[in-house]
């Protein structure tokens, strides 16, 4: 459920700034870098300030979305 979670709330992170760097203001790709530098960062670490804040507000871990039933 929380790699649910997380994979809606990126995803709508990055068309978000996507929009807003076409119709608003070119400088809100930083916010897509942001996302970007955020992720390969958890790669290494194993760390994601998203999944810390998930979890803190009772997203359960488990249930992998890409698995076929």
């Amino acid at each position: 459920m929380l790699n649910t979670y997380f994979r809606v709330i990126v995803g709508t992170m990055v068309l978000l700034s996507v929009v807003l760097t076409v119709y608003v203001n070119p400088n809100w790709i930083w916010l897509t870098v942001f996302i970007g530098v955020n992720l390969i960062q958890s790669a290494f670490t194993k760390w994601c300030l998203l999944e810390s804040i998930l979890l803190k507000l009772g997203i359960k871990k488990g249930g992998n979305s890409c698995s076929i039933n």
